[in-house]
């Protein structure tokens, strides 16, 4: 990680089918060994079970469900004095995403299914309804953030 200057946010183009970018970001980060065309189809499947299942828009669907799994604290090691605590903080808005969909992509790999569409759908249907092992992971993290809410004083 260089110390000089922060990287440049790159400008993501949205998706050619629902017209996201949120999509899109979910299509790239799921993509394995760069095979993108079956990491888009694979959500597109997933999306139109999740359709066809609750009669809604999948888009709306889709955004409830990575919303839903957004973490707003975490808890960061800090050492002070020979001592690790763990120091709750807050998250900016681009990681936020970006820990919700890499563990709705964790907990789908995670699941018994038939086939990843299928997981994924059922996975994206477990955030919408706030339940799920990636709506769990973020209560743990809450939990845990809330926990250690003493150290928050030690916060850089």
């Amino acid at each position: 990680m260089s110390r000089r200057t922060t990287a440049p946010v790159r400008e993501v183009l949205p998706d050619p089918v629902y017209k996201s970018v949120v999509v899109e970001k979910f299509i790239c980060r799921m993509m394995v060994d760069g095979k993108k065309s079956t990491s888009t189809s694979i959500i597109y499947k997933a999306m139109q079970a999740m359709g066809e299942k609750t009669g809604e828009k999948p888009l709306d669907v889709f955004i409830k469900a990575v919303d839903n799994v957004k973490p707003l604290v975490e808890v960061k090691s800090r050492r002070v004095g020979g001592a690790t605590y763990q120091v709750p903080v807050e998250i900016r808005d681009a990681r936020r995403e970006a820990l919700s969909m890499r563990w709705i992509i964790n907990a789908a790999r995670a699941r018994n299914g038939h086939s990843m569409s299928e997981k994924l759908a059922a996975e994206l249907l477990d955030a919408y309804a706030n339940t799920g092992a990636a709506f769990k992971k973020k209560e743990d993290t809450h939990r845990m953030a809330e926990a250690n809410k003493a150290f928050s004083h030690y916060r850089w």
